[in-house]
């Protein structure tokens, strides 16, 4: 059980036919979604993904533009946010799952507008990443100072 966590977690074994969504996948299916609660899918906010994705997952631009093309897919296709929280909580470990949260407030303040929608967006998600009030919060601020020294 956990060769097969530790394979999907590396990226190996893409291969093998499984029914479980890959994490990293899942994590950018959330980037998307924060990017389309406003209901405005900005290209600097598809450019903040592919950003994250080389940095936290150190994808090369062509498997970045990939994984975010999967994500758009999957969240356009989407009923709701849950298969993918899921998957994330059961995967990541809380030190990623709160970078992911920080992630999606850089997704939310991309365009320099601060929207409800967003902001409700990621108050419902991390409390199902199991990601408390507390560090939502600071994984907010953080965000906000990264956006403001652009």
């Amino acid at each position: 059980m956990f060769d097969a966590i530790r394979k999907m977690m590396s990226g190996g074994g893409e291969a093998e036919a499984r029914s479980e969504l890959d994490p990293h996948v899942a994590a950018t299916t959330l980037l998307v979604e924060a990017a389309l609660a406003d209901g405005i899918y900005a290209d600097i906010e598809a450019e903040q993904i592919r950003h994250i994705l080389m940095a936290a997952f150190q994808l090369d631009p062509e498997k970045a533009a990939d994984m975010l093309s999967r994500a758009e897919t999957l969240a356009e296709n989407a009923a709701d946010h849950h298969q993918f929280t899921k998957v994330v909580k059961a995967c990541l470990p809380g030190p990623e799952r709160i970078a992911l949260v920080e992630h999606l407030w850089r997704v939310a303040l991309a365009d320099g507008e601060k929207s409800h929608l967003e902001d409700s967006f990621i108050r419902r998600v991390a409390p199902l990443l199991a990601v408390s009030d507390r560090e939502r919060v600071l994984a907010r601020s953080r965000a906000e100072a990264a956006a403001r020294t652009r």
